[in-house]
């Protein structure tokens, strides 16, 4: 279902969609709008279809300037202070469950910074790391448990510099690779979800946090 959420520039507009029983709440976030990123994006409804493939709900939003969220494009501050609000709204609408933020490309970038820095967050997905044009050095460092798919043929990441940037504990970093693709997935979207749900149930495997107080 379409909602309205309140964001720091104004509304903010998502789409929620959940199967009856959820087994955890995620955050969905797309490329960069400059480059008509948008919730609706091939890739990142893949990745919203995934989540609710494996037994979660999915929150996508789009940043401010797209479709009907108020603002304008802020280079990633703002973008990541959108996507602080949404998973705010996410928590408080289904405070049970464990908390996991997803992202496409640029969406996958906010989405580590978002995930990495809040102890609320059990998991991260990203997909598409842009490791070519964004600064993605704090990822080793990330205490989250993330997973990624990276395209084969990525001209924005390769998958040597990815490989490096996941480097770590199988229990705590996870990397599936799409062979044939290029950067947007769009030579197999069906491999991309296939790994995309894979890589949601592994991190939603992680024992659930305790619940969220102060909800709104």
């Amino acid at each position: 279902m379409h909602v309205d959420l309140p964001g720091p520039a104004g509304r903010i507009e998502g789409l929620l969609e959940s199967p009856e029983s959820p087994r955890f709440a995620a955050l969905v976030l797309h490329p960069h709008p400059l480059f008509g990123g948008t919730m609706h994006n091939h890739a990142t409804y893949q990745v919203a279809k995934a989540a609710r493939e494996a037994g979660g709900a999915s929150l996508r939003i789009q940043f401010r300037g797209v479709g009907l969220s108020e603002g304008v494009h802020a280079g990633g501050p703002g973008e990541l202070a959108d996507a602080r609000a949404a998973l705010l709204w996410l928590s408080g609408r289904l405070p049970a469950l464990p908390l996991l933020v997803g992202g496409m490309s640029f969406g996958s970038w906010i989405a580590l910074q978002l995930g990495c820095s809040d102890p609320g967050v059990q998991g991260v997905l990203a997909v598409g790391l842009a490791s070519r044009t964004l600064a993605l050095g704090f990822l080793p460092g990330c205490p989250r448990r993330v997973a990624a798919v990276q395209a084969a043929d990525d001209a924005f990441g390769s998958v040597e510099e990815v490989t490096r940037l996941m480097a770590g504990p199988a229990d705590r970093r996870r990397l599936a690779v799409v062979a044939g693709a290029t950067h947007l997935f769009l030579e197999d979207l069906a491999a991309l979800r296939r790994e995309a749900v894979a890589a949601w149930d592994w991190l939603a495997q992680e024992p659930a946090i305790a619940p969220r107080s102060g909800s709104p």
